[in-house]
C-alpha cells in the first residue's frame, strides 16, 4: 500500500510524492518544507497562496511557523 500526496496550481502539478504507508504529520511536513516552499513565492506573486484542508496533519505549529 501505497499514499500519495501533492501540491497543484492553476498551471499543474508543482510537488508529488509517494510514500509506503500511510502519510504522517512528519512525512507531511517534510514534503512542504522540501518539496513545496521553495517553489512558492511571496504574495502577491504566482503560487503565492498555501491552501490546506482540514485534516489533522495540516494543523501543527511547526507547519504554520514555517510556512507562515
Amino acid at each position: 500500500r501505497f499514499s500519495m500526496v501533492a501540491a497543484l496550481s492553476v498551471d499543474g502539478y508543482i510537488a508529488t510524492r509517494v510514500v509506503p504507508g500511510s502519510l504522517d504529520g512528519d512525512e507531511f511536513f517534510d514534503f512542504i518544507v522540501h518539496d513545496v516552499l521553495p517553489k512558492m513565492n511571496p504574495y502577491p506573486q504566482d503560487r503565492s497562496v498555501l491552501v490546506l484542508d482540514n485534516c489533522a496533519i495540516h494543523k501543527s505549529d511547526a507547519l504554520r511557523e514555517v510556512v507562515e
